[in-house]
C-alpha cells in the first residue's frame, strides 16, 4: 500500500523538486500539501504548488499551514529563490489567499488514519498545529521528517543557522519540545546533494518545453550558489526527506538531544547538541549517488542515463 502522506512546503525551487518526486512516486499517497511562507511569501507558494500540482496533472487537497513566524518579523529568501519563489520559471500571477483556507490540522484531522508527514519550511504551521490541538497532531502523525537544522555543516543564513530554523526558532523549539516522532534531515546531509552546473546547462539544451520550464527555475538556483556559495551547481535540500520514504535507508540517523537558539544574531535559530535538549532522530549520512538517480528517473529523465558526479 502506498503510504500516506501530508507535506508541508514554501516553494521554493527545490521545494518544486521535492513534491515533484513525491508526486511522481507510487510508493506514495499525497494526501494533502500545506503552504507556508518562507522561500517566499505565503501567496507566491500557494501559486507555486498550484503550477507544480498543475504540470504534475495531479489534484490534492491544499491547506495553510503559517503566514508568518510565531515571534518573529516575515523574512524570506529572495536573493535565493528570486521575487516569484521559482527562480525564472514562467508562472502566472499570484492571487489571494483567503482565510477560510483550511490549516495543517484541519487537514490532519480529515485523514482516516495517521499519516507520514513532512515539513520542507518553517515550523510554524506545525507549531501552530500543536498549539491548536496537540492530541489531534499526536493522533495522525505517525512519523514527522523536517528538512531543518544543522550541526556540523556551515549554516546558509548565519555561520551557524540554517534558514528554515532561523526563520521561526520558537516554532522549531516547540515542535522538538513536543517530542513527536521527528527525524531532522539538515545541511549536514543536504549539502552533499548537488545537480552540477553541467547537468544544469544540459537541461537548458533539451527541447522539451517541461524540461525548459524545470531548467529556468534551477538556472536562477545555480547563479545564486555560484555567487554566494562559490559553488559551479546547486544543493537541493528539500529533495532528501522524500527520498528517504521512496528509498529507505538513503539515510542514516543517531539518536540525540538537541537545543535551539532562541537568542538573535548568529546563534539564532542554531541547532545543537544539548544533554537537556529535545529527542529527536537527526540524519547524519546519506547515499547521495542512489539519491541523484531516483530524482533523474522520475523528476529529471532528460538527464537519466548520462549521470556524473555531483555530491560535495
Amino acid at each position: 500500500m502506498p503510504l500516506p502522506l501530508i507535506i508541508e512546503t514554501d516553494p521554493g525551487i527545490d521545494d518544486m523538486l521535492a513534491l515533484r518526486l513525491a508526486l511522481a512516486s507510487p510508493e506514495l499517497d499525497v494526501r494533502g500539501i500545506s503552504i507556508s511562507y518562507g522561500n517566499t511569501v505565503v501567496e507566491h507558494a500557494y501559486r507555486n504548488a498550484v503550477e507544480v500540482l498543475r504540470r504534475a496533472g495531479k489534484r490534492v487537497t491544499l491547506a495553510i499551514g503559517a503566514r508568518r513566524p510565531l515571534r518573529r518579523a516575515l523574512a524570506v529568501a529572495l536573493e535565493t529563490h528570486g521575487p516569484s519563489g521559482l527562480g525564472y520559471a514562467e508562472v502566472s500571477p499570484p492571487g489571494v489567499v483567503l482565510d477560510y483556507v483550511r490549516p495543517l490540522d484541519r487537514l490532519l484531522a480529515g485523514q482516516p488514519e495517521p499519516v507520514t508527514l513532512v515539513t520542507l519550511g518553517p515550523l510554524t504551521g506545525l507549531a501552530l498545529a500543536l498549539r491548536r490541538d496537540p492530541g489531534l497532531v499526536r493522533a495522525k502523525v505517525a512519523r514527522h521528517l523536517a528538512m531543518v537544522g544543522t550541526l556540523e555543516a556551515a549554516g546558509n543564513t548565519t555561520p551557524h543557522s540554517e534558514f528554515n530554523a532561523w526563520c521561526d526558532p520558537e516554532a522549531l523549539d516547540a515542535v522538538l519540545r513536543a517530542e513527536l516522532p521527528t527525524e531532522l534531515v539538515g545541511l549536514d546531509v543536504t549539502r552533499r546533494l548537488v545537480l552540477t552546473g553541467e547537468e544544469i546547462a544540459r537541461l537548458g539544451q533539451v527541447e522539451d518545453p517541461r524540461a525548459r520550464w524545470v531548467h529556468e527555475a534551477l538556472r536562477f538556483y545555480l547563479e545564486f550558489h555560484r555567487q554566494y556559495e562559490r559553488l559551479d551547481g546547486c544543493v537541493i535540500n528539500d529533495v532528501l526527506p522524500i527520498a528517504e520514504l521512496v528509498q529507505p535507508g538513503v539515510l542514516s540517523f543517531k539518536h540525540l538531544r538537541l537545543a535551539v537558539g532562541l537568542e538573535d544574531g548568529d546563534q539564532r535559530g542554531r541547532t545543537r547538541v544539548h544533554p537537556e535538549g529535545a529527542r529527536a532522530e537527526v540524519a547524519s549520512d546519506v547515499r547521495a549517488e542512489p539519491v541523484r538517480a531516483l530524482l533523474f528517473e522520475r523528476v529529471l529523465p532528460w538527464l537519466a542515463g548520462s549521470l556524473i558526479g555531483g555530491t560535495t
